[in-house]
């Protein structure tokens, strides 16, 4: 994936984010993960709280990924 209009679409658990991930790719989306806490902690320092890991999109498959995050987002646990 290329950083070209990449978007932000979504914070989590790394395994709540896992499972959009895995929805996404169900419908032939390209996702990509950035765990802050993973990167920090391979660089030798604190990179930011386990639990917030982001997931992005490209801006160009937005259309087709919202009913799908919405949904998701409807389903979690409140």
């Amino acid at each position: 994936m290329s950083d070209d209009n990449i978007v932000k679409i979504f914070t989590a658990s790394e395994v709540t984010v896992l499972l959009l991930k895995g929805r996404l790719e169900e419908l032939g989306i390209t996702s990509m993960i950035k765990d802050n806490f993973k990167s920090g902690v391979a660089a030798g320092f604190y990179g930011g709280p386990p639990e917030t890991v982001d997931l992005f999109i490209q801006e160009k498959d937005m259309d087709a990924a919202t009913p799908v995050i919405n949904e998701f987002k409807d389903n979690q646990v409140k």
